[in-house]
């Protein structure tokens, strides 16, 4: 059973070979999903499109710090696949900060991309999900947003993904009445290129300590995750936050 048969999803930040948004694509995309591939790479994001299973597939390099960018993007893309049905907003970055070392254009930097981006490209998006009466938004925040960091990113990153929860449900209760759902997800540690290399033995382990199943998950348990909110088996989720943490939050 295709789960996304007929459907069209705009994914931002989906471009890098092992992260959440490309999993994401390739998981819409094999439940017959035509998925349109954002990213600042634009090289990245054209071999990522051209990587999924069926036709129909595009990309489009998108800064979603750039509202008029985001606004021109989406735009085109609804000329060119007549419809969008879901947006997925996984574009972020994260910084392994301490707080007293966050600098303003550290925070700028990463409350930009997750939090603003998110924003900008909902706001995008919106018009046409309300003419249509329909949609699905799914934000990408993080259990960092939960328990106040812990895992990788600094305070500022767990900031942005709280940001990103409080939008989220603000959305979903504005929204509802008109067809639209918007809900997010919270990965715990989850091996992808954000992480890959940058722990050392010691601070993996430590983290592994705090997750009850013991191991890092993986892009395609929050893809899957994703392909639920976004199918019509949540059809009556809006405003949730779902956890991928393998129990983390509950240690």
């Amino acid at each position: 059973m295709k789960l996304l048969e007929g459907k069209t999803a705009i994914i931002t930040g989906a471009a890098s070979p092992r992260g959440l948004g490309k999993a994401t694509a390739q998981l819409f995309a094999l439940h017959g999903c035509r998925v349109a591939v954002l990213d600042l790479d634009a090289d990245l994001a054209a071999a990522a499109a051209d990587d999924l299973e069926g036709e129909g597939h595009v990309s489009r390099l998108c800064d979603v710090t750039d509202k008029s960018h985001c606004e021109a993007v989406t735009a085109d893309l609804i000329t060119a696949m007549g419809q969008v049905d879901i947006l997925v907003n996984i574009a972020g970055i994260t910084q392994p900060l301490k707080l007293m070392d966050i600098a303003p254009e550290n925070y700028d930097a990463v409350l930009d991309v997750s939090l603003r981006g998110t924003l900008y490209m909902s706001q995008a998006a919106l018009p046409h999900m309300r003419s249509r009466g329909q949609g699905s938004i799914v934000n990408m925040s993080s259990v960092s947003a939960q328990r106040g960091g812990g895992i990788f990113g600094g305070p500022h990153y767990s900031a942005a993904k709280a940001g990103v929860l409080g939008l989220t449900k603000a959305m979903a209760r504005e929204l509802a009445p008109e067809g639209i759902r918007a809900n997010a997800i919270c990965p715990g540690f989850i091996a992808t290129d954000i992480t890959a290399g940058k722990l050392t033995n010691e601070m993996r382990a430590q983290v592994l300590e705090g997750i009850p199943m013991g191991r890092a998950g993986t892009a395609d348990e929050v893809a899957g995750c994703c392909l639920f909110l976004a199918s019509d088996l949540s059809a009556y989720v809006t405003g949730s936050e779902i956890d991928v943490n393998g129990g983390s939050l509950i240690h």
